[in-house]
């Protein structure tokens, strides 16, 4: 494990605060629209597609692009996979308990995968290419929370792949954030275990 230093603490709060700027919320500027009182009221990408495809991408450009941001200038080089992982975790936590709201947030979804493109680009595009599968098959056959459902099968794919690829360290903290995203969903996993048993 990393010592944790002054420094190191430092640079997990940044990554914090910058997963914690609220991107869904930015992109609604100027609509009078509150995205957290429209749609499902969970300020990320999906809900804003409900209103705005244009603003939607804004606000999915943002998302991934501070996941990786957080990685790309606060992690140094020659540094240990943890710290990697231990800023994934900061920024993914600052999404989806931003202080901006209240401590209310995103999913976690389009951060985690800006952090999958840096720390594991090749995994990563094999989960982006099952999200947006999931998606399509989803919606065309108008399957209940088909969100959720590629949004989570992704994030397992990932964990799995790290876990086969990397070893059980690294797997392990890749397991750490498919659990922030499994706690983010679950009230869809609710509902799908709902309809399941129905």
């Amino acid at each position: 494990m990393p010592e944790f230093d002054a420094l190191l603490v430092a640079r997990l709060a940044a990554a914090f605060l910058l997963g914690s700027i609220p991107f869904a919320v930015l992109a609604m500027a100027g609509t009078g629209v509150d995205i957290r009182k429209i749609g499902s009221g969970n300020p990320g990408f999906n809900n804003v597609l409900r209103f705005s495809k244009p603003r939607a991408f804004l606000c999915l450009a943002g998302d991934v692009g501070k996941g990786a941001v957080a990685i790309l200038t606060l992690h140094r080089p020659g540094e240990s996979v943890e710290v990697a992982w231990l800023l994934a975790l900061g920024v993914m936590l600052g999404h989806c308990y931003s202080p901006w709201l209240k401590f209310q947030g995103g999913k976690g979804v389009a951060t985690s995968a800006g952090v999958m493109l840096v720390l594991y680009w090749k995994l990563a595009l094999a989960c982006v290419a099952l999200y947006v599968a999931g998606r399509l098959i989803g919606s065309r056959r108008k399957w209940a929370e088909s969100g959720a459902k590629a949004s989570l099968a992704a994030a397992v794919l990932f964990a799995v792949l790290v876990l086969a690829g990397e070893g059980p360290r690294e797997g392990l903290y890749a397991a750490g954030l498919v659990a922030i995203i499994a706690w983010r969903h679950r009230d869809n996993l609710r509902r799908m275990l709902q309809v399941a048993s129905s």
